[in-house]
């Protein structure tokens, strides 16, 4: 993802000031990131939330595409807001995922009503996704719990409560990513897919997202940038 947003920041003519992997940490300090009028933050749920402490005492907007760590995200939102900081988080910055969930949202509020129909996701990834259920399955899964009352929860075990939706999590190389809404009858089904052809559409909406945020304060979300 970092290789794929450089290519595109460059190519709208942005100038990249830092970059920081797994061999060169240590320099990613306040000093260091005040070069910068936006990061975007793509690593994982094992390093995320250290990285958006450093942004927000360095008082740098930051785009944070990273998954598996929002159980500690109104300390986060809280924290940025505190410090009248910038944050934009999405699971999925793709704009055909965004428009995607969209669809997601007004299906299950269809389905309230239409008790022969149960839900089921499937997202499949390559394998060296760290986190499962993807960040990108577990928003569709909450868009329908808060959109159809028959859900409450979500749960990657088999079997699935009456009241909770299974999300199947699969790893096969060299899959970008495709997640799959299925509602089941017995007299038929309704499905929905998005299947990404590469990280390009992803990356494509870190910067725009980067772009959209520049100069803002607060907390935001791919729905603002999109007008959704």
């Amino acid at each position: 993802m970092g290789k794929a947003i450089e290519q595109i920041a460059l190519r709208k003519g942005h100038n990249i000031v830092l970059k920081i992997t797994s061999a060169n940490t240590h320099e990613c300090t306040p000093l260091n990131l005040k070069q910068a009028d936006v990061a975007i933050e793509f690593t994982g749920p094992d390093t995320v939330i250290q990285n958006l402490r450093l942004c927000a005492t360095a008082g740098i907007p930051v785009v944070c595409g990273s998954t598996g760590w929002y159980k500690a995200l109104p300390e986060i939102e809280q924290m940025f807001n505190d410090r009248q900081g910038a944050l934009l988080h999405a699971s999925n910055f793709s704009v055909g995922v965004n428009i995607f969930f969209e669809i997601n949202r007004r299906l299950a509020e269809l389905m309230q009503d239409n008790t022969a129909y149960t839900v089921s996701l499937e997202e499949i990834h390559h394998t060296a996704k760290k986190d499962s259920p993807s960040g990108t399955a577990i928003s569709l899964a909450d868009q329908i719990i808060q959109s159809c009352a028959r859900y409450r929860s979500w749960t990657s075990n088999r079997p699935a409560p009456d009241d909770s939706i299974h999300i199947e999590s699969k790893r096969i190389d060299p899959a970008p990513g495709t997640h799959h809404v299925q509602w089941k009858s017995a007299i038929d089904d309704i499905e929905i897919i998005h299947t990404a052809h590469s990280r390009e559409g992803f990356a494509a909406g870190a910067v725009i997202a980067a772009e959209f945020l520049y100069g803002k304060k607060g907390v935001y979300s791919m729905k603002d940038v999109l007008g959704l």
